[in-house]
């Protein structure tokens, strides 16, 4: 199967947060069972977070940055942990997402 040479990279604080939003509900797997992201899964949904997080590195600042890149880590090791959602690792995966949020709110109040 080809790879999508342009996957989407989500590039502001709000399309991260609809991004987190997405990976919510398709965790834990995040394959996409209609059929139309034939190459989604869990590494290109985790490369396009952390390309994302890249993108507003200078946004958010350095050590929200890095609070950031770690909770995606611990996230993907939760939800790898949990193929089948039938553990605590899925929620703590889903928890992970919920601090991402707090911190990018915490973020949107001290940056214009």
């Amino acid at each position: 199967m080809d790879r999508n040479p342009n996957p989407y990279i989500p590039r502001t604080k709000s399309e991260i947060w609809d991004f987190l939003a997405h990976m919510m509900l398709s965790a834990p797997t995040f394959i996409d069972r209609t059929g139309y992201f034939a190459d989604q899964n869990i590494d290109t949904e985790f490369f396009a977070l952390n390309e994302g997080l890249k993108a507003i590195r200078k946004q958010v600042g350095e050590e929200d940055y890095q609070k950031l890149v770690e909770l995606s880590v611990r996230m993907r090791g939760h939800f790898e942990a949990d193929p089948e959602d039938k553990t605590e690792d899925s929620l703590k995966g889903r928890d992970c997402i919920l601090e991402m949020e707090d911190i990018l709110r915490a973020a949107g109040r001290r940056t214009p």
